[in-house]
């Protein structure tokens, strides 16, 4: 068993790296208040992380209120340090509430 967060997190990277054959494109699903600037951030935040990665090909969804916003991103990942790093610049953006 765990004690924090942070190493539950880095035990589910461990079990995520052992069923992905990297290199590989990755499918994110992140979401967050539908405000302006929030999908132009996290495609920011991606790319500089994948410079690789296009962001026109973001999909975007809105919640049926128009209160929130899923992005889908599929991002090209080289290795499991950049996924990680990815994963948790992502989860701490301000504009975040969650990744999937």
């Amino acid at each position: 068993m765990t004690d924090t967060p942070a190493a539950d997190l880095s035990a589910a990277f461990d079990r995520l790296e052992a069923l992905i054959d990297f290199p590989v494109d990755f499918p994110l699903k992140v979401m967050g208040r539908r405000t302006d600037g929030f999908a132009q951030a996290i495609a920011e935040l991606v790319c500089s992380h994948a410079p690789g990665f296009d962001p026109a090909t973001i999909e975007l969804r809105p919640s049926s209120q128009g209160t929130w916003l899923s992005l889908t991103v599929v991002v090209p990942i080289e290795s499991r340090a950049q996924l990680e790093g990815l994963y948790r610049d992502i989860a701490r953006h301000p504009m975040v509430r969650i990744v999937l």
